[in-house]
């Protein structure tokens, strides 16, 4: 609440703060409260008030920068779409990212383990952390994440995790692995109970394959991301395509194929969502939508 006799500026300022969602834009928005802040003696507090909580959103940022950092260490290159498998010991982790991975996993206790999942033409990277109370368990990897996908046998299990996980900023999906070993009946409980928590989750069985589709859906539409397809003139469209952020221009993805290379586009073409017709000549600010084809001519 503001304090007395501020200025309806200063309540604007407070309403956008309290509003602000990420780290970064709380800062923003708390160096603006702190600009318009009352300057008479019986506002000292408040302003102290203000700058102890600036300097704790510092603290913060920095922290995920360092966590940011981390995960692009040597040998983990951070790919478009990344997601990160947490949970204690044999609570299914490993199963799980074979089987949604089609691949082999070899045990590794106290290394990461690293690979892609197919889907809609895409590739997602994910990351096996080892277990979350050993002291292999990489913090940096679980907070620079996309997306933190939590293993757990039992619903227990799940608040005990999030309390180790508090810097992660990725959006959290919960997985209740072995459901092949639960009744219907016991399924139904489990399920009305992470409902009544209000969990983002879901329930698998890597051994019947109960649930894997569903979860590489609900993964995939964690990320915020648009798909941009290119193809040369006279050919079809790439099998592949560019992930993008949204609001992302035909110039953007041209930079994304190669540094400079917008630089040589003489024309553009595009077909798609954000196209008035298929073909239609554009200029690099045009914002693309998902789905959109894009043709370059160089010089």
């Amino acid at each position: 609440m503001c304090p007395v006799n501020v200025s309806p500026e200063y309540a604007h300022a407070e309403k956008e703060h309290l509003e602000a969602k990420t780290v970064e834009d709380k800062i923003k928005t708390l160096e603006r409260l702190i600009s318009v802040a009352p300057s008479h003696k019986g506002a000292e507090n408040l302003r102290a008030q203000l700058k102890t909580r600036y300097k704790t959103l510092i603290e913060k940022l920095e922290k995920k920068k360092k966590a940011a950092k981390a995960s692009s260490k040597p040998g983990i290159k951070k790919e478009d779409m990344q997601a990160i498998l947490v949970g204690f010991e044999n609570s299914g982790k490993s199963t799980l990212l074979s089987t949604i991975t089609s691949t082999q996993i070899s045990y590794i206790k106290n290394q990461p383990v690293i690979r892609m999942m197919s889907y809609l033409d895409s590739q997602i990277q994910i990351i096996e952390n080892p277990s979350i109370d050993s002291e292999s368990y990489d913090k940096g990897l679980t907070n620079g994440a996309d997306t933190v996908l939590i293993t757990v046998e039992k619903v227990e299990d799940i608040e005990k995790i999030f309390s180790k996980i508090v810097m992660a900023e990725g959006e959290r999906i919960v997985i209740l692995t072995k459901t092949d070993l639960l009744t219907e009946e016991e399924k139904r409980k489990v399920s009305s109970k992470l409902q009544s928590k209000k969990y983002n989750f879901i329930l698998v069985s890597s051994y019947t394959g109960e649930g894997i589709r569903d979860l590489k859906k609900k993964l995939f539409e964690t990320f915020k991301i648009i798909r941009i397809y290119t193809k040369e003139p006279g050919k079809e469209k790439s099998q592949k395509p560019i992930i993008m952020k949204p609001g992302s221009t035909v110039k953007d993805v041209a930079e994304k194929i190669a540094k400079g290379f917008s630089s040589k586009v003489v024309e553009t073409k595009i077909w798609g969502p954000s196209s008035k017709f298929g073909g239609q000549k554009v200029g690099l600010k045009h914002k693309l939508l998902n789905l959109d084809i894009v043709e370059f001519k160089t010089k």
